[in-house]
């Protein structure tokens, strides 16, 4: 088993994220040779993890315990791995020799540390000069293409790009370097919120053409900072590299009912969704109310009036949100996560009524999604919600991001449209039967992720082995050589 699950599992029982039970069981869905995405996809598919973003930060930081080695002990046996336990400590280089640990070219992504950022020197900075080190160094970040910096103290500083971690540094960031450059940037109303939450989500925007998402959190070693670069301009649907765009459309083009835009943690969901939002608002003339958590991409008014709430800034929760965008004359209603029953049932009946709500789910295709939004309600609602999302969904959109041969990403799609053989499967509770309509209804614009992976396959796009790592058939197994 990879060490890197190993980590997950012993941390995330240690934060309690899940039970040894349940990562027993997503380790025997997920395969013993499964790597860590596909583990953590396994915990979230099953159901046993709620909180998504706290897992997929346990998951980041086990990522990197696993390049100093395996946990203390087996989380599964007891069996001791390592005696004594790693001293992340020990493993930062010398203070007497700081240009080790300055940043460096990395190979994968050929990124360097803005010069004017030098990690083995923070705790001598200025707030002022730390502040505007850190400015400059996002900047940096953002127009290198990265997608994700990570700053975690017990932990080297290090970035996503096309979806692999890069170290940036071999300096590992003390407690005091962390807080200090998770916190510079901070207003002091947000300080105090981070202090007292322990966990703190907010938008950064450092100019009209850099913006970020940012999550602040503690951990067993101290502060700990993800920030997501956003895209400076509003993404453009037929540019994301989605199949079917024309079919996608249509679906936009209703004036109620319900739409899902679902897949892995960190395939692109926010971005599609943006995109959505631009559609409609070039085509349609509507009042468009978005809830988000937080607000990433801003959105102009342009055909249509876009009113954009940040839960936390605007409102309490999405479903408190979504109460009142009910009598705040919505055309379009856009949920950033339907992640708990009051949400999910608040939109389906908001779908019911005249609205077009578009929401976005962690699952990895569109049988597990529309069972998780089914599974949410008691044994007694079940007859009665299956008859309501029956009538009111409109389709399904559920994307994955692969890494392609030349070093890019791309994008793999399954659609499903809501037409009468759905609906049916979906209101007499039998959705294994949903695969068997997707391949007959080609022509509607339907298509299965399977599908959409081999084409990039054949097509020269994706290596053998993100082919297999994508596809679980049998049939269509074979067919990769």
């Amino acid at each position: 088993m990879h060490p890197a699950i190993l980590w997950l599992v012993h941390l995330g029982l240690e934060q309690e994220l899940f039970t040894l039970e349940q990562a027993r069981a997503a380790i025997q869905a997920a395969g013993e040779n499964g790597e860590l995405l596909d583990f953590a996809q396994q915990l979230i598919d099953d159901g046993h993890v709620d909180d998504v973003e706290a897992l997929e930060k346990v998951a980041g930081v086990a990522f990197m315990k696993a390049k100093l080695g395996p946990p203390p002990t087996h989380p599964f046996t007891g069996r001791t791995l390592v005696q004594p336990e790693p001293d992340l400590a020990a493993v930062a280089p010398v203070a007497s020799a700081p240009a080790a640990a300055v940043a460096r070219p990395v190979e994968a992504g050929g990124i360097e540390v803005a010069a004017d950022l030098d990690f083995t020197q923070v705790s001598g900075m200025s707030d002022e000069v730390l502040a505007q080190s850190m400015r400059g160094f996002l900047v940096h970040c953002g127009n290198q293409r990265v997608s994700d910096l990570h700053l975690s103290a017990g932990a080297r500083p290090f970035v996503r790009k096309d979806r692999q971690l890069q170290p940036l540094s071999e300096h590992i960031l003390t407690e005091e370097e962390s807080r200090r450059l998770n916190t510079i940037l901070l207003a002091p109303h947000q300080l105090k919120i981070f202090l007292e939450r322990k966990d703190y989500d907010f938008a950064l925007a450092l100019d009209a053409q850099h913006r970020y998402r940012v999550n602040l959190m503690f951990h067993k070693d101290g502060p700990s900072g993800a920030y997501r670069i956003i895209a400076a301009e509003v993404p453009k649907l037929d540019k994301l590299g989605l199949r079917n765009v024309e079919t996608i459309r249509k679906l936009l083009s209703f004036h109620n009912g319900l739409l899902l835009v679902t897949g892995p943690v960190g395939s692109g969901k926010t971005t599609t969704l943006a995109a959505l939002v631009d559609e409609l608002n070039r085509a349609r003339k509507d009042h468009i109310i978005t809830v988000e958590d937080p607000v990433e991409v801003v959105q102009e008014s342009i055909g249509c009036n876009v009113t954009q709430r940040q839960v936390g800034e605007h409102t309490r929760s999405f479903a408190a949100a979504l109460k009142g965008a009910l009598r705040e004359d919505p055309d379009i209603i856009v949920i950033g996560e339907l992640r708990d029953l009051e949400t999910i049932e608040m939109a389906i009946s908001a779908s019911e009524t005249g609205h077009l709500v578009i929401g976005t789910m962690h699952t990895s295709d569109a049988s597990t999604t529309l069972n998780r939004l089914l599974d949410v309600f008691p044994p007694a609602q079940q007859t009665q919600i299956r008859t309501s999302v029956a009538e009111s969904l409109r389709g399904v959109v559920c994307q994955r991001i692969l890494p392609t041969l030349q070093g890019g990403l791309v994008l793999a799609c399954e659609i499903l449209i809501a037409n009468m053989a759905v609906s049916a499967l979906i209101r007499d509770g039998k959705t294994q039967g949903l695969r068997n309509v997707m391949e007959t209804g080609v022509r509607e614009g339907m298509c299965v992720m399977e599908n959409s992976v081999m084409e990039l396959y054949r097509d020269g796009k994706i290596s053998a082995e993100v082919a297999r790592q994508n596809v679980v058939t049998k049939q269509i197994l074979a067919q990769i050589k």
